[in-house]
């Protein structure tokens, strides 16, 4: 084969520079004016701060974008790229700043590659960040047509004496206090795609429900100070993530009498999965657990109640 282009070789240099140019155009907030330059950043205000920490975190939406692949939706793609991010920081009581995504694809398809962005920005402005910069980077030796990666970063910031967990402060009797998932959000999607039917499309959109944003629901009831400790519950489920704020010597107990989002009965039932492999891999309604001292747990509740934020008490903490 004869190549003599970049873009004879598969790689478009001018779509790639219209796409840049559609982000740095959209008109957000969220959205930095530094977007197309060699690094993108955020003023920082130190004040108030006497100790601050930066915290980083990363993540993807795993083989949710065969989902979207399949429902030729993009849209919240975006939000879930952002919330396994930002969510990440929110529980160890940082609150995001920048946000950096990294999309690989085969072919630039501006189309879908607009609506995934679009998404992204929502995301920032759910979590209060800006999307300082990012890279899109066709690469048609790795992936095939519209075949895509998504991957994010993201950073923020805490006072030190202020970041969670506190696992010197944890004990047993400490109350589970957590906030409901909205669904599957980005993890379990292998095992889950192998049950769902793909011609069941009201099925599919369900295991497309973007991952709730926690950050301003955190920001209040971390302001509290009764907080002691939080998890996001992602890949490995409620307990899984949970034990991973507490000291050695204390385990959760669960009551398991919350209301399970229909989507994991589904996958329970036509799957045959078994109820502790369910556990172990999804998120099972819970999208947050935090530890609260249990003489504490009504003023977290009250001010859960004043910023119209669902809460619900999903357990107690057991000597190990």
């Amino acid at each position: 084969m004869d190549i003599k282009s970049y873009s004879e070789a598969g790689v478009d240099i001018e779509k790639g520079d219209r796409f840049a140019g559609y982000i740095s155009s959209l008109k957000s907030d969220a959205v930095s004016n530094s977007i197309g330059g060699f690094a993108g950043g955020v003023e920082l205000d130190m004040t108030g701060f006497k100790r601050p920490v930066m915290l980083s975190a990363t993540d993807g939406v795993g083989t949710k974008l065969l989902v979207a692949q399949k429902l030729k939706k993009f849209d919240t793609l975006g939000i879930d790229l952002t919330a396994m991010c930002v969510n990440d920081l929110a529980v160890c009581g940082a609150w995001p700043l920048s946000f950096l995504d990294y999309i690989g694809c085969g072919s630039l398809n501006e189309e879908i590659m607009k609506e995934v962005i679009k998404g992204i920005v929502n995301g920032c402005e759910q979590a209060e960040c800006i999307l300082a910069g990012g890279e899109t980077a066709e690469m048609p030796d790795m992936y095939k047509g519209d075949d895509f990666d998504l991957a994010g970063f993201c950073v923020g910031i805490v006072e030190k004496s202020e970041m969670l967990p506190r696992k010197e402060s944890v004990s047993p009797g400490d109350v589970i206090m957590a906030l409901p998932s909205s669904g599957i959000h980005s993890n379990g999607l292998s095992l889950a795609r192998k049950i769902i039917p793909e011609n069941d499309e009201s099925l599919m959109k369900m295991l497309l429900t973007p991952t709730i944003i926690y950050v301003k629901a955190l920001k209040k009831l971390i302001a509290t100070g009764k907080v002691l400790a939080a998890a996001h519950i992602t890949g490995g489920g409620l307990e899984g993530n949970t034990s991973r704020v507490l000291p050695e010597n204390i385990r959760a107990e669960f009551d398991y009498n919350w209301e399970v989002p229909e989507i994991f009965d589904v996958i329970m039932k036509k799957g045959k999965i078994a109820e502790t492999e369910m556990r172990r891999v999804f998120n099972m309604g819970i999208g947050i657990a935090m530890i609260v001292p249990k003489n504490d747990a009504d003023i977290v509740i009250k001010a859960a109640a004043a910023a119209d934020i669902r809460i619900l008490e999903i357990g107690r903490l057991k000597n190990a």
